[in-house]
């Protein structure tokens, strides 16, 4: 490979890693060619992209990275993949579902993913418990609109509660006006 080529595979993952704020790292050594494009087709479906990476090229890339990214050198090795992500639990999930399928490729190598580094095949239980961005409004959603519905359905239920004893005295009050009205013709 000509260096110029070098360079510029290294500045587009350069690229990718300012593009997308989480990535993964994945040991690819040993799928065939069509196991790779399922995993590639896969990926895509949920919106993830997914490079196959020459080791010294994406060290490199990491080391142009305005973060440090010295701790994923060791596991730079074998063939690797590069998973890109807007969601940083989505490839996570991605290979606990490949795996649980009694795949052993492709097997967690790090992430990238919420500011932190994750190393290790370890990690990948706490990478697809991570909830994304939505999830955590969600809940937080959920959270503040409990306490509102309990107090209107509390509310509802109170006004329904009276309501058929407020009936009655309606009733009552309105047979004397009837009766009071004959009387005064």
């Amino acid at each position: 490979m000509r260096k110029e080529d070098k360079v510029a595979i290294i500045a587009q993952l350069g690229e990718y890693l300012k593009q997308y704020p989480h990535f993964y790292l994945v040991d690819v050594e040993g799928m065939n060619a069509a196991d790779t494009s399922s995993l590639r087709r896969k990926c895509f479906e949920k919106g993830l992209k997914m490079v196959v990476v020459k080791n010294t090229l994406m060290t490199k890339a990491l080391e142009a990275a305005e973060e440090n990214f010295d701790e994923l050198k060791p596991v730079m090795v074998g063939t690797t993949a590069l998973i890109l992500t807007e969601t940083a639990n989505v490839p996570a999930k991605l290979i606990k579902e490949l795996n649980g399928k009694k795949q052993e490729k492709p097997a967690f190598k790090a992430a990238y993913a919420e500011g932190a580094l994750y190393v290790g095949a370890d990690q990948l239980n706490t990478l697809a418990a991570l909830k994304s961005k939505n999830e955590l409004i969600a809940d937080v959603i959920a959270a503040l609109e409990s306490p509102i519905m309990n107090v209107l359905s509390a509310l509802e239920n109170k006004e329904n509660a009276e309501a058929p004893e407020a009936a009655p005295a309606a009733e009552a009050a309105t047979e004397p006006e009837a009766a009071a009205e004959p009387a005064a013709e």
